[in-house]
């Protein structure tokens, strides 16, 4: 892979589409290409209750709700709202947005951020961030990514999962439930937090293009088309040895 610079790669995954499909922990939300969304799965808390969203241009999911970012910068939320997660008919000018488990997160065209829901841990103290180009959510963590391709985080910290500080030439981030996972501008990847089932042991990883976090394993798409995986692997999760052809970001 040849090298680029950090804020070369930030611009490069700011002009990625938005995410068109999100999953919560028992549900799923689509984006259509008329703007419209659908879902599936368990609808306890009515999160699955989008067929009336329109204008919409991204998705994301937490445990039990859906938000759906609109082409004007707003955002709709339909679930569970006991600690105000669902709180966001009031943002505005939003570029993307990010679910954990009891937060959302928000991220602004002016690079800062906002949120609401549970801040037990202060994973929603992110109003003094700035220069923010990219956003994820972990179960009690928030992470930021920086145009400069630094990292901050805030939360919940017992398992070192917010211990970003060092982190540079970061280009894209990934946040499963108490880990958090930072690809690099030359295709190597950094990792940190919870690692009971090794879903951090990606250090060896090369020509990573794209990377994604579940619960505890972690996925990264190479840039031949194949793809590695790590972590628990309970019911095949990780079985990804044969894959190939996965279409690369961008294309």
């Amino acid at each position: 892979m040849d090298y680029i610079s950090p804020k070369e790669a930030v611009l490069n995954v700011k002009r990625l589409p938005k995410d068109t499909i999100a999953a919560g922990r028992r549900h799923t939300v689509g984006l259509k290409s008329d703007g419209t969304v659908t879902a599936v799965g368990w609808n306890k808390h009515d999160q699955c209750n989008v067929n009336d969203w329109r204008d919409i241009v991204a998705v994301t999911a937490g445990w039990r709700r859906s938000i759906g970012l609109k082409t004007d910068g707003t955002v709709v939320a339909v679930g569970r709202n006991n600690e105000g997660e669902c709180n966001v008919s009031d943002w505005r000018d939003m570029v993307a947005v990010a679910a954990g488990d009891w937060h959302s997160i928000g991220l602004k065209l002016d690079g800062t951020v906002t949120a609401v829901g549970n801040n037990r841990y202060r994973q929603c103290n992110v109003r003094d961030w700035c220069d923010i180009v990219a956003v994820a959510a972990g179960y009690l963590h928030t992470i930021g990514l920086k145009s400069d391709g630094t990292v901050t985080a805030a939360g919940m910290n017992k398992h070192d999962q917010c211990d970003v500080s060092g982190w540079s030439g970061i280009v894209a981030i990934a946040v499963g439930s108490n880990h958090t996972i930072g690809l690099k501008s030359d295709g190597t990847v950094e990792a940190v937090g919870w690692n009971e089932y090794g879903q951090c042991n990606v250090s060896d990883w090369r020509e990573i293009v794209e990377i994604a976090a579940g619960c505890a394993h972690t996925v990264g798409l190479k840039s031949d088309g194949t793809v590695v995986a790590v972590g628990d692997n309970e019911y095949g999760q990780c079985d990804v040895s044969g894959w190939s052809g996965i279409q690369l970001p961008g294309n």
